[in-house]
């Protein structure tokens, strides 16, 4: 019994299941209320992508209720929140103005599609090449964008907005030192939202971002001619879509493993993802993907940890927006900024830039999560801050590599008086360490037999083998015969397939 404790691990606090908060009345409040802080969040932004993408508002907040109820079922992250995203409505924002709604919508259907197809091909795996700087840098960068974002609402409006978000940030981080029963982001949003309404202070609302749907979604098939010419004009914006939502989900469902110590199931995630946008898509949506802010929101702020919390979210803002669009006009967005703020803060690795961490860090690492960082900040766009950092990365570690390999040479005389010269190849050779190779042999002071030893390096890529091919060309040149001895087997079939056929060696 003591071994297994002791080669398996077990989580201090593992995460309930549905079935099991349903049953905890204490689990179950938490989950209900922080779908409903949620919910709040998700309006203003909804309207505010809706309106980056061109399109009435409607649009964005079904869409939003949509996927987080889809999501909710055929996710495979449990608690994070799915619906219109900044990044996804600037992608499909050229097609709606240069095409149309229907155009628009054909998009998003078929960008989930694309999805489906990446997600059945395994694309979510590519995840594990997803270096920690980078990841650290999203995170940061993330953190940075859910903070500028909040600028427009604090900046050139009342000044009463100022001592309204203080407050809420002051209840946000002093109520849970006294009780963490009700999550202190929705506390906040009630009581400024009292005292704004009885005090009469004006302030911009929710309701000041746009009109609010008074109607449940309806079906909606795209009026588009189905042929060649359509999926042209549509095809590289679906796919530039699909690529954009999987890579934000999975670095979220990422992040949100990483908060709550629990795996979750990447695949089925990107599927879900492809699902819940051809839901979206059908009933006039603008399409999306996890929005990294408001999972902050329900998982750090919040504390929630099944998909009761995501359901509810998209249900609490059906309700709040149809039913309730008069009440939930009222919130001053100043509440919403303390709430987003708080979370900005919990977001940002602090850590990492701390003197004693940067100290230890190696450079390169520094520099990637730096570069990270600012092409989110500069390109407002998660997505193409993490490709650029995973490419720096790889080139950082391109590099750190190629110094591993060593050529040692040494001149052994036989009994009969012959000398060959001996080199000693250590290392892994790729095109980065290879490409030094052809450098570490003397070819003009050599014996007439020059010996190559592999046994201890690996051949990984065709530059290597153009590189032993080059070497044994220049020593026939000088009249000299190599062997070379020693490879492994990956290795011997490798170079035996390429060697002599990549050119003329030089």
């Amino acid at each position: 019994m003591t071994t297994v404790t002791q080669s398996v691990p077990v989580q201090a606090h593992p995460s309930p299941t549905v079935l099991s908060a349903l049953r905890n009345p204490k689990i179950l409040l938490r989950e209900v209320l922080a779908g409903l802080v949620v919910a709040l969040a998700l309006i203003p932004e909804a309207i505010s992508f809706s309106i980056i993408a061109g399109v009435d508002p409607r649009v964005g907040l079904f869409s939003a209720f949509v996927m987080a109820v889809v999501i909710s079922f055929v996710g495979g992250r449990a608690a994070m929140i799915t619906g219109a995203t900044g990044a996804i409505a600037l992608v499909v924002a050229p097609v709606m103005k240069e095409h149309g709604l229907d155009h628009l919508i054909a998009t998003v259907l078929l960008g989930g599609i694309f999805q489906l197809v990446l997600g059945g091909l395994g694309a979510a795996k590519l995840m594990r090449f997803v270096p920690r700087s980078v990841m650290v840098g999203f995170v940061n960068a993330l953190a940075i964008l859910i903070f500028t974002a909040q600028l427009p609402n604090i900046i050139g409006v009342s000044w009463l907005v100022w001592p309204i978000a203080a407050a809420g940030i002051a209840i946000i981080v002093l109520l849970p030192r006294l009780t963490k029963a009700i999550p202190a982001p929705l506390v906040a949003i009630v009581v400024l939202t009292l005292v704004t309404v009885f005090a009469s202070i004006a302030v911009p609302t929710v309701g000041d971002e746009g009109k609010l749907p008074d109607s449940l979604p309806t079906l909606f098939i795209p009026n588009v001619p189905v042929n060649l010419e359509t999926l042209t004009i549509i095809a590289p914006y679906a796919l530039a879509m699909a690529l954009v939502g999987l890579l934000e989900s999975l670095m979220t469902a990422k992040l949100v493993d990483e908060v709550t110590d629990t795996s979750s199931r990447k695949t089925r995630e990107a599927l879900g993802q492809g699902v819940a946008n051809i839901a979206s898509g059908l009933f006039g949506g603008m399409g999306g993907c996890a929005m990294i802010g408001q999972t902050m929101i329900n998982v750090e702020a919040s504390g929630a940890r099944t998909r009761i919390s995501t359901f509810l979210s998209g249900v609490f803002l059906l309700v709040l927006v149809v039913g309730l669009g008069d009440v939930v006009a009222i919130i001053p967005m100043a509440a919403l900024v303390a709430v987003m703020v708080m979370v900005s803060v919990g977001t940002f690795d602090w850590h990492s830039i701390t003197p004693s961490t940067l100290k230890r860090m190696p450079v390169g690492e520094t520099i990637v999560m730096v570069l990270t960082v600012v092409i989110v900040v500069a390109t407002d766009n998660l997505a193409i801050g993490v490709i650029i950092g995973v490419i720096a990365a790889m080139i950082v570690f391109a590099r750190r590599v190629s110094h591993f390999t060593n050529v040692s040479r040494s001149i052994e005389t036989l009994p009969n008086g012959e000398q060959h010269a001996l080199y000693a190849v250590e290392g892994e050779l790729f095109f980065a360490s290879s490409n030094d190779l052809t450098t570490q042999f003397d070819y003009s002071g050599d014996p007439e037999l020059v010996i190559i030893d592999m046994t201890k390096s690996h051949v990984w890529d065709a530059s290597t083998v153009a590189a032993l091919d080059s070497i044994e060309t220049k020593y026939h040149q000088h009249g000299k015969r190599v062997e070379i001895r020693g490879m492994n087997d990956a290795s011997q079939a490798f170079h035996g397939r390429l060697a002599g056929n990549l050119g003329s060696g030089h």
